[in-house]
C-alpha cells in the first residue's frame, strides 16, 4: 500500500495498529523502569556499577560484549569485502556456483552448527575465550555480508575496473584504492547491523563462555535472575540490572537508525 495515496481512514488504522505495536513492545521495558524505582530508588542502579554480584561484574559484561562486537564485526568487513568484491568483479572457475554454496548458508540454522563448533573451538583451546564466540559470530553472519555487498559492489561501473587495469593498477590495488573507499557507505550500515547484533547475541556466548570473567552482557542476565531472592529490595535491584543490561540496544538503536534501515534495504534494489 502507498502511504502517500491512502485516504484518511487507511492512515488512521495504519497509524493505531503502529501506536498499538509500540505500546505492546514498551510495557515490559516501563514495567522493568517501574519495579527497579519502587523500593530505594537510583539506590538500586547505584549499587549495580559499585559492587561485584556475586563475583560479576556488571561493567566486565559490558565490556566483554564490546570487545566481541569489535572483534566479530572487523573480521565480518574484512572478509565479507573481499569475498563480495571477487565474487562481483572478479572472473575465476565455478563463481557462481560457490556463491550460490554460500548464499545457502543463511539456510542453515545456527544450532544445527553449535556442537561442531564446540569441537572445533576445544581443539584449538578457544573454548571460554572471547575468540570463540567472536569466530562464531563473524562466521554466521558471513553470508549475509557477502549477499548484502556484492549487491553494492554488482551496482558500480565496471568501467572503474578497466580503468585501473589501464593504468597497470592490480586487482588488489584495485580494490584498495577504488572500490573499498567507494564502499564504505554500505560498510557502516553493514558494520552497524553487526554490532547491534553482536550485543544482542545469547545463544553463543551461553553456548562457550562460562568462565564468570568472560561472561557478555546478555548472558549475565540469566545468570543474574538466580542471585536475587523475592524480597522487594531484590526484586528491584534485579528489574534495575534488566534496565542496564537492555540500554546498549537501545542507545545503538537510537544513534543509528539511519544506518541500519539503510543496512537492511540495501542492494534490494538493482539499477
Amino acid at each position: 500500500m502507498n502511504f502517500a495515496i491512502a485516504n484518511r481512514k487507511q492512515k488512521r488504522i495504519i497509524s493505531l495498529f503502529l501506536y498499538v505495536f509500540a505500546l505492546v513492545w514498551l510495557f515490559p521495558f516501563y514495567t522493568a523502569i517501574r519495579n527497579s524505582l519502587k523500593v530505594n530508588g537510583f539506590q538500586n542502579y547505584v549499587d549495580l556499577f559499585t559492587s561485584d554480584l556475586n563475583g560479576i561484574s556488571l561493567i566486565g559484561t559490558f565490556w566483554n560484549s564490546a570487545l566481541i562486537a569489535s572483534g566479530s564485526t572487523f573480521l565480518l568487513l574484512s572478509i565479507g569485502a573481499l569475498a563480495a568484491f571477487a565474487f562481483s568483479k572478479l572472473r575465476f572457475f565455478a563463481k557462481e556456483a560457490i556463491y550460490v554454496s554460500v548464499l545457502l548458508c543463511l539456510a542453515v540454522p545456527g544450532v544445527v552448527i553449535l556442537i561442531p563448533f564446540y569441537y572445533i573451538l576445544k581443539n584449538l583451546d578457544l573454548y571460554n575465550t572471547l575468540w570463540a564466540v567472536i569466530f562464531s559470530e563473524a562466521v554466521l553472519t558471513l553470508p549475509f555480508a557477502v549477499l548484502m555487498l556484492r549487491n553494492y559492489y554488482d551496482n558500480l561501473p565496471p568501467e572503474l575496473m578497466e580503468s585501473a587495469s589501464i593504468d597497470g593498477a592490480s586487482k588488489l590495488q584495485a580494490f584498495i584504492h577504488i572500490y573499498l573507499p567507494l564502499s564504505i557507505p554500505a560498510l557502516i550500515n553493514l558494520g552497524v547491523l553487526s554490532i547491534m547484533w553482536s550485543f544482542q547475541d545469547f545463544l553463543l556466548p551461553l553456548m562457550f563462555l562460562t568462565d564468570k570473567s568472560v561472561l557478555t552482557a546478555t548472558v549475565a542476565v540469566n545468570t543474574l535472575k538466580g542471585l536475587f531472592g523475592f524480597s522487594p529490595a531484590d526484586l528491584g535491584k534485579f528489574n534495575a540490572a534488566l534496565v542496564v543490561l537492555g540500554m546498549p540496544g537501545v542507545v545503538i538503536f537510537t544513534f543509528a537508525r539511519k544506518f541500519i534501515t539503510s543496512g537492511i534495504t540495501s542492494g534490494a534494489v538493482k539499477d
